[in-house]
């Protein structure tokens, strides 16, 4: 996981009806349609907001779970500015017990009545091996528009109190959206899977006042069924180019209802990023090796099948990862499986990552320019959130796997069917 308008209405002089009926047919095509949840699946990042928990009963409480021990109150405010809901929620954590989640998903001041949301530990231990566990899970809420509340699902999680690393954030619980707009727009001649994004989950698509509003209007340019944020993620106050046309939003509603127009600036297009998806083409590159070794890829993997691997030292998950990886290569590197790695770290990291790959038994080729988010290869693969994996075949360049299917215990069943693939044939990898 980033980042007002006037609607087309019926005009109170006559004389000006026909000029907003020109308006309103110049408009582009925009079917998009609330989609309350699984937003986050298509969505890469996103942005945490806190609630403060208190011991004190908000007077707008009227029943709670009569079994509370420990509970911390807060409220969760959703809707269009001036005219929010309000949503009440427990926290109950008595020590060296569970933690429980109550949300008042009904909005009716009753946390007895509502279904339980999910509410998962995930423990792991911290640097000194204390383990520490932090609760995620989510929750439905109702949020109040004019035309009637609609149903919206928030991710939200708590980390544990007694993390002495995040002690200024003990009296807070985090959430996040998992609803959106999604569905196609149509600009020009073509139509494009597009989504609306309340990346600040307020509830209210107008955004924050200002010129960065906090609404992203997502839109699939390159046609890979992913969103790349920075190349197709627009911030809905400003104006974007698509196919060397300027467009911008118009008539932004709370409830994400709005209309896509020609602007009358210019801005530069954006190059959206390249087509990664399964089958299509992995984008060649030339580069340096931390041994100093050139490499040409895919093409220095003749006959193999490869990973290109992207992953930093700095990366808690890309960590967690590496056995896997690293046992994986064992297994099928003499069946003609290579893997390429390219460290996102940043500078001067040189001895860091040699000591690491070396410590974990990375024995494979790794890249490494310590330009952090802005590597060269990460740029070309606009790598986005890492770990990031895409499995290639050497002789086409063919991609045959990415995401989820190059991870835990996804990969390898996909190394074992892209070896099949190429019925044991041997070639000169790097």
């Amino acid at each position: 996981m980033n980042p007002s308008y006037f609607p087309c209405g019926r005009p109170v002089a006559a004389v000006l009806t026909s000029l907003a009926l020109a308006a309103c047919a110049s408009a582009e095509d925009v079917n998009l349609k609330w989609q309350a949840s699984d937003a986050n699946e298509k969505l890469s990042g996103y942005s945490p907001q806190r609630i403060e928990l208190t011991n004190v009963q908000p007077a707008s409480l009227k029943k709670a779970p009569g079994d509370l021990a420990a509970p911390l109150y807060g409220e969760l405010k959703l809707g269009p500015k001036g005219a929010e809901g309000t949503t009440l929620i427990i926290v109950d954590e008595p020590d060296g017990k569970p933690s429980r989640l109550f949300v008042d998903a009904n909005s009716n001041g009753d946390l007895s009545d509502d279904p339980a949301p999910t509410w998962t530990p995930n423990p792991s231990p911290d640097f000194n091996g204390k383990v520490l566990t932090t609760y995620i899970g989510n929750a439905k809420v109702k949020i109040p528009y004019a035309g009637g509340p609609k149903e919206a699902r928030l991710i939200i999680y708590r980390f544990d109190k007694t993390d002495a690393r995040r002690a200024a954030l003990t009296n807070f619980l985090f959430y996040y959206r998992d609803y959106a707009l999604s569905g196609d727009v149509k600009l020009g001649d073509k139509s494009y899977t597009a989504m609306l994004v309340d990346e600040m989950t307020t509830g209210d698509f107008r955004g924050a006042e200002g010129k960065a509003s906090g609404v992203r209007l997502l839109i699939d340019v390159n046609g890979d069924g992913k969103f790349d944020s920075n190349r197709e993620g627009f911030d809905s106050r400003s104006p974007f180019n698509i196919a060397g046309t300027t467009y911008e939003v118009s008539g932004m509603t709370p409830a994400g209802s709005f209309q896509i127009v020609k602007s009358k600036e210019a801005v530069e297009e954006i190059p959206p990023a390249p087509n990664l998806a399964n089958g299509a083409k992995a984008v060649p590159f030339t580069a340096k090796t931390t041994a100093g070794k050139q490499v040409k890829f895919p093409d220095d993997y003749k006959g193999k099948v490869v990973l290109l691997d992207f992953w930093a030292t700095w990366c808690p998950p890309c960590i967690a990862e590496v056995p896997n990886v690293v046992a994986n290569y064992e297994k099928y590197h003499e069946k003609g499986f290579e893997i390429l790695g390219v460290s996102l770290d940043r500078t001067n990291a040189e001895e860091t990552v040699a000591t690491f790959t070396k410590e974990k038994k990375m024995t494979w080729p790794q890249i490494y320019d310590g330009k952090w988010w802005q590597a060269q290869v990460g740029q070309t693969y606009a790598i986005e959130s890492i770990p990031s994996a895409f499995l290639v075949d050497g002789d086409t360049g063919t991609i045959l796997g990415s995401g989820m299917e190059c991870r835990e215990e996804s990969l390898g069943p996909a190394i074992e069917k892209a070896l099949a693939g190429k019925k044991g044939s041997k070639g000169s990898g790097n």
